[in-house]
């Protein structure tokens, strides 16, 4: 394994980093406070080629690897993880999904748009009872020849409003269990297709997660992807991948907000000195920066087994479960760093911390990476 990034890799990183600062950045806390979603930076981030980077160019997406786009989507998160997760969504679970699994006809119809951020997407997993859950679907698909009747309610579901295309797991035979899961593809503006209101958040509250409802909503057939009965499976490949971009975000969360904590430290004095300068501030930083670098290199890694074409089942969970452990510890320490300061919004790090604590949620929680991690190694 390379540890040096290639030269490609550092320009796409820098890119990123300069976005992030330039176009995030101002307007992040009012965007946090009123729960705006970022409309002006997700444009631009698809202009970049960032919304579609892992698609190949045929498809109109960059054609670049999973390591570059873990770098832009730490980078992104420092700043801004409720832009990083549309970036999140749109690569690892739309575009993915819809380029290793979907037709000829649906790849040029939704993934080219989407792959050159035209439009967004969004995944419809979680369900009110079952959570990210897959063999446990109460939103049904009614085979009725040439479409399906779907019915049901998803929660949660990140560009619930904003999405143009929608990825939606559904149950179409009850008695095959997960064997008779499908996944579909509706569309905004299909009858008896709702969204509800958005969801009043702790933390990525820029982000637009709203729950969908489904009344009779009449799917045609060419819109089901892979055969019939590969919905859980489609499911599981795709949360794998998926698991990637949310270690990124951690990642980056903890790494923005050490940053901010080194920098106060060395401006803030007491007692006549810089704060780092006295041993309690410089042994948590100390800390911080080890442990996101363990947290890095665990994300690197699994992006590299898949560009490799490598399993990175096992190497995705641990980059999943320790980066967003660490993004909550060392999200919590800048604060104390930070002291009174830590507390008051326009210092950015008690963004930070809220945001964190959704990375051990969402795309599966700590418990379901543990169980995944535990089956891997003992298998």
């Amino acid at each position: 394994m390379q540890f040096q990034l290639s030269e490609e890799q550092l320009m796409i990183q820098q890119a990123a980093r300069d976005f992030a600062q330039q176009e995030l950045k101002p307007g992040v806390i009012e965007r946090d406070e009123h729960q705006k979603f970022p409309v002006e930076q997700v444009r631009k981030l698809g202009e970049l080629g960032f919304l579609g980077m892992m698609v190949s160019e045929e498809f109109g997406g960059s054609g670049l690897d999973a390591v570059s786009y873990v770098l832009v989507m730490e980078e992104l998160s420092k700043i801004d993880a409720s832009a990083s997760v549309v970036v999140s969504v749109n690569n690892s679970l739309v575009c993915y999904g819809l380029e290793a699994f979907g037709s000829a006809e649906q790849k040029e119809k939704y993934l080219k748009p989407l792959a050159s951020g035209e439009i967004i997407g969004a995944f419809c997993l979680s369900e009110p009872e079952a959570g990210s859950d897959a063999t446990s679907q109460h939103t049904t698909a009614e085979d009725k020849g040439d479409y399906y009747l779907l019915n049901g309610t998803k929660n949660w579901i990140t560009n619930g409003s904003t999405a143009s295309v929608y990825l939606v797991i559904a149950q179409t035979d009850p008695s095959l269990k997960h064997r008779g899961i499908n996944a579909f593809i509706v569309e905004k503006g299909m009858e008896g297709f709702t969204i509800g209101p958005k969801e009043n958040k702790m933390g990525i509250r820029g982000s637009d997660t709203h729950s969908l409802m489904f009344n009779d909503v009449k799917v045609p057939k060419e819109n089901r992807i892979g055969e019939n009965g590969f919905g859980f499976k489609f499911a599981m490949k795709t949360l794998e991948g998926g698991r990637i971009g949310i270690a990124a975000q951690a990642l980056g969360i903890a790494a923005g907000a050490y940053e901010l904590a080194l920098a106060y430290a060395q401006e803030r004095k007491s007692f006549g000195k810089p704060i780092s300068d006295h041993q309690a501030i410089a042994f948590k930083l100390a800390d911080m920066a080890t442990k996101i670098e363990a947290a890095r290199m665990l994300v690197y890694k699994a992006a590299w087994l898949k560009d490799q074409g490598q399993s990175y089942t096992l190497a995705g969970s641990m980059a999943k479960l320790y980066a967003s452990k660490v993004a909550m510890e060392v999200t919590v320490e800048a604060v104390q760093v930070h002291g009174g300061y830590g507390f008051v919004k326009e210092y950015h790090v008690e963004r930070l911390m809220r945001d964190a604590k959704i990375t051990q949620i969402y795309e599966g929680t700590s418990e379901i990476q543990q169980m995944v991690i535990s089956r891997e190694i003992l298998d």
